[in-house]
């Protein structure tokens, strides 16, 4: 949001979120109003979008493993609520929508970068219901005109993630909590990394070229989980050993995927210029400057 609005500082951000992943500290100022609802409710997604130019739909259900346990629960945030977006969108006359879909759960296993132009294959209901979102955009591009620009994030991590679920967050948090790390499989999987600050700019760019189509939004580099881990134990340091333990793989995740980003870079210039040891170092910081907070309110209680 910030970054929004030092791009177009006469713009007034609407903000409708249901608290279930809310940081605190991203509404950061009175240009934003901020309302109170579930991206599954049509008319709360209505009374956001009117008078609005553009809508970033950023809701979703992201777990590939809460997925497996309740596919319905993915189909309705990511299907349906996807589907009430595009409703409001035409009913109220924006042209154009940025939505965030997802990269390597579209896919499975690949041995090369995926690109826009592969038949998705996903591997998990997570995937199942972001392929569904994508059609619908397609499909009200080519009934109603609603332009749309589909994004497929790669693996997101960075500062205000504390509630996400992703490789990164999770490390830190259990890092932090001093709890054992648990790898599923041999840590030989990979993963394309993308420093938050980076997918910002990539989605900002989306929006103020008007873009149309689906575009992969990464680093463009695969990171095993145990380089990973090796950048991760060299940035918390001795006093914070990684307890790591090793489990079976677990169905229905990805065991390699990495993104082109070439499509994005052609199309709306995209350009991830944040390497992976700065922004977990980034990360690390934001996340201990966290902890220290919460400890500090603990011992004035």
């Amino acid at each position: 949001m910030r970054r929004i609005r030092a791009a177009n500082t006469q713009s007034q951000l609407v903000v409708l979120d249901n608290g279930s992943m809310t940081v605190p500290g991203l509404v950061a100022d009175g240009a934003v109003i901020y309302q109170d609802g579930d991206v599954r409710d049509l008319a709360a997604v209505r009374r956001s979008a009117r008078g609005c130019s553009v809508i970033v739909h950023l809701a979703g259900q992201t777990r590939v493993v809460e997925s497996i346990q309740d596919p319905g629960l993915g189909f309705e945030v990511n299907a349906r609520g996807t589907l009430n977006v595009l409703l409001a969108a035409r009913d109220t006359g924006i042209a154009h929508v940025v939505l965030a879909s997802t990269g390597g759960a579209m896919f499975g296993d690949t041995d090369g970068p995926i690109h826009e132009d592969m038949l998705p294959k996903p591997s998990s209901p997570y995937g199942a219901s972001k392929l569904a979102m994508e059609a619908y955009a397609h499909a009200f591009e080519g009934s109603y005109g609603l332009r749309s620009a589909v994004l497929r994030f790669a693996n997101v991590y960075g500062p205000y993630s504390t509630r996400k679920g992703s490789i990164v967050a999770h490390l830190f948090r259990q890092i932090l909590e001093r709890e054992p790390i648990t790898i599923y499989g041999d840590g030989s999987q990979e993963r394309d990394f993308v420093f938050v600050d980076d997918l910002c700019d990539g989605i900002i760019r989306a929006m103020d070229a008007q873009a149309s189509g689906i575009f992969h939004l990464g680093s463009g580099r695969p990171t095993t989980l145990a380089d990973l881990l090796d950048k991760v134990g060299r940035i918390v340091g001795p006093d914070w050993p990684l307890d790591i333990r090793y489990a079976p793989w677990r169905m229905g995740e990805v065991r390699r995927t990495h993104t082109s980003i070439a499509k994005a870079v052609e199309v709306f210039g995209y350009s991830p210029g944040t390497r992976l040891e700065s922004g977990l170092k980034a990360t690390w910081r934001w996340f201990t400057g966290q902890y220290r907070q919460v400890g500090e309110g603990a011992g004035d209680q």
